[in-house]
Parts: C-alpha cells; sequence; structure tokens
C-alpha cells in the first residue's frame, strides 16, 4: 500500500489543491468518500481561496486531525484543549522542515501568475512550486504523528 505522502503528492500532481490532495490521501482513515473529502477542502487551496494566507496542506492536515483524533462534544474543554494542542504540534512541526505555516511566506521567491484566480497547472508551474513537496511533507507528518499518539 502506498504511504500517504506519496499518495497526497501525486494527487496534487493530479490537480488536487494541496488541501485536497492531504485530505483525499486520508480518506482511509477518515472515512470520507474521495468526492465528500475534495468539496470539503476545496475552499483551502491555495492559503484559503487563492489569499495566500495558511497554507493549504496544513489547513488539510487539521481537517484530518480533526477527523481522526477531534472532539465533537462542546462542552469538553479539556479534549478540546487537547485537540488544539495537537495542531499546534503539527504546526510546529510544518514551521521546523518549512520556515512557515503561511502560504505567501513558502512561496517567497517563487513567481506566480498575479490575480485571484487559480493558476493553469503546467509542466512548469510544477517545476517552479514547492507545494508537491508540501503536501507530501504534511502527509507525512501526519502519519508519524497518528503513529506516535495511538
Amino acid at each position: 500500500m502506498k504511504e500517504h505522502g506519496t499518495i497526497a503528492e501525486e494527487l496534487f500532481r493530479e490537480g488536487y489543491n494541496c488541501a485536497q490532495a492531504v485530505l483525499i490521501a486520508f480518506c482511509d482513515l477518515t472515512g470520507l468518500e474521495k468526492e465528500t473529502a475534495a468539496k470539503t477542502a476545496v475552499s483551502f487551496g491555495g492559503g484559503l481561496g487563492r489569499m495566500r494566507e495558511v497554507c493549504g496542506a496544513v489547513s488539510g492536515a487539521a481537517m484530518v486531525l480533526g477527523l481522526v483524533r477531534g472532539c465533537a462534544d462542546p462542552t469538553d474543554h479539556a479534549a478540546k484543549t487537547a485537540h488544539y494542542h495537537l495542531v499546534q504540534e503539527f504546526a510546529q512541526r510544518f514551521k521546523e522542515k518549512n520556515g512557515s505555516v503561511i502560504c505567501r511566506e513558502l512561496l517567497r521567491g517563487v513567481e506566480v501568475q498575479s490575480g485571484t484566480d487559480p493558476e493553469q497547472r503546467t509542466l512548469e508551474y510544477y517545476k517552479k512550486r514547492p507545494c508537491p513537496l508540501l503536501v507530501r511533507q504534511a502527509a507525512e507528518i501526519l502519519d508519524e504523528m497518528l503513529t506516535e499518539k495511538r
């Protein structure tokens, strides 16, 4: 069976955005159907609708953590606190590898098309961007954390 990091990178290269690639890669653990995962995560691509805020790979990872290790009881303060700490730990590990969780900072120095529309996916697009590696790393960090936290 392929590792989640490999799956996430392949999904990104197929055209899914960074958040979709990470969330879909973990459908085996979340129980989501691929289409549901794609629709759930689509808004988070490009740092939230291409506004270059929190990296979509990070947002996708947070969704996975919520589905796999999250809490649903709004009155369970301890569970919510523990979950927020889990998300913060993920973000810290991602930052240690990449320097930031902010899309525009991760793309610093990369020539990007201006505007708010998603860029066309071409060979040149994939060559210049760190995104395939970022989705792979997000999924690998998730795998590490989910294994550690069992």
